[in-house]
Parts: structure tokens; sequence; C-alpha cells
């Protein structure tokens, strides 16, 4: 399904350099971080573990909106530990992942709710949907 733009919001730009073994820059210069294979011992962050941060940070965000639009107020001490797998298939390398979500305080009916319409928003949730097995578990 095609969907047309209205306004590009923003437009993140990284030159990195090596790949798994390298560097990543942002063009404000806000983001420099050295690339390290996951298990390597090596220095440096990998990028399932910069997707799992953008991706539970952006979730955050639509579940602020979400709430909102069900008259809730987010609980001061919520988070999302999102966990991202790199793993190898018969057919190739696939990413799978949980997002394990805490609401103190919050009734789980409400909280389930919340974490709905968070998924139908999160643009990260939207565009690994039907490409990355996911589970969504309110803890």
């Amino acid at each position: 399904m095609e969907t047309n733009i209205e306004k590009v919001l923003y437009t993140a730009v990284t030159n990195t350099t090596g790949g798994r073994t390298g560097n990543s820059k942002s063009s404000d210069g806000e983001l420099d971080i050295i690339l390290s294979s996951p298990g390597s011992n090596r220095p440096g962050t990998n990028p399932e573990q910069l997707f799992a941060a953008g991706w539970s940070a952006c979730f955050i965000g639509a579940m602020g909106k979400a709430a909102s639009n069900l008259n809730v107020k987010l609980p001061a001490d919520h988070s999302v530990n999102t966990e991202v797998d790199l793993v190898l298939t018969d057919t190739g390398y696939v990413l799978q992942a949980r997002l394990n979500i805490s609401l103190p305080g919050i009734d789980r009916k409400v909280g389930q709710e919340i974490i709905a319409g968070a998924e139908l928003t999160c643009p990260y949730s939207k565009a690994i949907k039907g490409n990355v097995k996911t589970e969504y578990n309110l803890i």
C-alpha cells in the first residue's frame, strides 16, 4: 500500500565506513560511533543495538500519543526494553525482536490498548510489520 507524502519532517543523514567493524557519523556531528560485530569483544556498538535504541525511543513516543488518545497519562517511570536478535536461518540472516514494556500503575487492559495503539503509529513498528517476528510484552 502506497501512501501520499504530505511533508518530510526530518531526514537523518549518516556516513558509515567499514561496515560492522567501522565507524558511523551523522551529518550534524551528534552521532560519532565505533562499530563492532556482536560478540567480537571489540569496542563499539552494533547495528542491532542501534536499531533497538531507536525503535524503543520511537515506540515510547507512540505510546504517549496512544495514551493521550485514551485520556491516560503515562507513568513517569515507564520504559521499553527492546531485544533485537540477529538470527541465522536456512535462507540467511534475519532479525527478530521483543519489546518488553513497563507501564507501572496502569491497568493491564489499558496498557494493552496503549501498546496496540503505539504499534499502529510507531514508524519503526510499521516498517518492520510482516518482515520481523516481533513480540510486544507488557511486563
